[in-house]
């Protein structure tokens, strides 16, 4: 792998959409569903390969308060780094702090939320195609981790 110094969301293998507030990321590959608050979306969409740290941090200039940009900007992209949204890995200069430090100066200097990603495994296809559906008894006879094997209940779910 390559470390740089400029950021490049990943694009491939993911699934993107945009909801009020936030970004809902599916990683194809890796099975796994992302929540972006709005906060860490911004900085994922700024990185194109192209915006550096300093360059992404100038639109969060009066927002929060000055000299904590950057920092809330790498605390974003060392999420989107763990969540393995980036492409190749990115070189993080923290300037002798720790990742606590930042969070406590960009919290107390911010009027916006701290960059967060909420994530949670979704089950494989082959578990995700297992299902309890029914039209008639006989559907119900081959899908032995139902609750019935042979009531097609009024719902369409093979189950008393």
């Amino acid at each position: 792998m390559y470390k740089t110094q400029i950021p490049k969301a990943r694009q491939d293998g993911l699934v993107v959409q945009k909801m009020p507030e936030e970004l809902l990321v599916y990683d194809t590959e890796a099975n796994r569903a992302h929540c972006l608050n709005e906060t860490v979306a911004a900085v994922w969409s700024a990185c194109d390969g192209e915006n550096s740290v300093s360059t992404i941090a100038k639109s969060f200039e009066g927002v929060v308060d000055e000299g904590t940009s950057e920092d809330l900007v790498l605390l974003a992209i060392g999420q989107l780094q763990k969540h393995d949204l980036l492409e190749g890995e990115f070189e993080m200069n923290m300037s002798g702090q720790t990742r606590r430090e930042l969070i406590k100066k960009v919290g107390f200097a911010s009027v916006i939320a701290l960059p967060v990603i909420a994530s949670l495994a979704a089950p494989k296809n082959v578990m995700a195609a297992a299902s309890c559906a029914c039209v008639t008894p006989g559907d119900c006879a081959a899908q032995v981790s139902c609750p019935s094997t042979v009531i097609c209940n009024g719902s369409g779910v093979c189950a008393p």
